[in-house]
C-alpha cells in the first residue's frame, strides 16, 4: 500500500512529491520523538552530567600520557562532541514538535467536529422537548374532563326533566 505524501508525519510546508521521504517512512520521524522524549527526562541529565564529570576527572587528574582530551587544548574534544549532540538534538526535537502540532491539529479539528455534532443533537433533542411539552398541554386534563362530563350530565337532566320537575 503506498503512503499518501500528505500525511501527518511529514512536515507541513514539505508536503509535496518533490520531497525525497528518507527512510522506511515514518521511521525518522518515529526516531526523532523518541530522541526528544529521552532527552526530557532526568536520567538523561543525570546520566549526561555524570558523562561530563567523569571526562573532564580523567582528563584532569590522569597520567599526561593516558590523558585523550587534555586539559592544556581546553577539552576540544569534549566540546566537540557537544556541539555535535546539540546540533543534531535541535532539527530531531523541532521535527518531533512539528508532528506534535500536527497531531494537535488533527485532534482539534476532531474536536471541533465532535462539538458541532453535539450541538446539533442538543438542538434537536431542545425541540423535542418543547414539542412533547406542547403536545402534553393540548391533552385534557383530569380537572377538565370531569367539568365537561358535569356539563353533559345536567344537559342530560335537563332533558329529562321538564321545567325541574321530576317525571
Amino acid at each position: 500500500m503506498a503512503r499518501r505524501s500528505d500525511s501527518l508525519d511529514t512536515p507541513k510546508g514539505l508536503r509535496n512529491r518533490f520531497v525525497p521521504r528518507v527512510g522506511g517512512g515514518d521511521r525518522v520521524g518515529r526516531f526523532s520523538e523518541g530522541f526528544a522524549r529521552a532527552m526530557g527526562t532526568s536520567y538523561f541529565l543525570v546520566g549526561m552530567t555524570v558523562i561530563v564529570v567523569a571526562w573532564l576527572a580523567y582528563n584532569s587528574y590522569s597520567p599526561p600520557a593516558s590523558q585523550f582530551d587534555p586539559i592544556g587544548t581546553n577539552f576540544t574534544l569534549l566540546t566537540l562532541i557537544l556541539s555535535l549532540q546539540a546540533s543534531y538534538a535541535a532539527p530531531l526535537i523541532l521535527l518531533a514538535q512539528n508532528r506534535q502540532a500536527d497531531r494537535d491539529r488533527v485532534q482539534f479539528e476532531q474536536d471541533r467536529q465532535r462539538a458541532e455534532r453535539t450541538l446539533a443533537d442538543t438542538e434537536y433533542l431542545a425541540r423535542e422537548v418543547v414539542s412533547l411539552r406542547l403536545a402534553v398541554k393540548e391533552l385534557a386534563s383530569k380537572e377538565f374532563i370531569r367539568a365537561e362530563l358535569r356539563a353533559m350530565l345536567e344537559e342530560l337532566g335537563k332533558d329529562r326533566m321538564p321545567n325541574g320537575t321530576a317525571s
